[in-house]
């Protein structure tokens, strides 16, 4: 699923990993290093390079920004 759209997640931008949850929780505690007010993007898009399209790609943006290779991953349980 990498590179079809940069993918929004819960975390707000940090520079490094340092003080990042272990838990799998989202990382939204404030600290120096945090731009609270961007939020970050993983895995790249169909309009950059092929070796962004992976998970540990990661870039920010304000929350408020739309643009066409931007969203998010919707998923759903299947029923049997």
């Amino acid at each position: 699923m990498h590179g079809n759209v940069w993918e929004w997640c819960a975390d707000t931008w940090h520079d490094n990993y340092q003080g990042a949850t272990t838990d799998g929780s989202a990382w939204l505690k404030n600290s120096n290093d945090n731009r609270s007010h961007s939020r970050l993007l993983r895995g790249g898009s169909w309009l950059y390079d092929p070796w962004d399209c992976r998970c540990a790609d990661r870039y920010r943006y304000e929350p408020d920004i739309r643009h066409g290779d931007i969203g998010f991953r919707v998923v759903c349980v299947a029923r049997t």
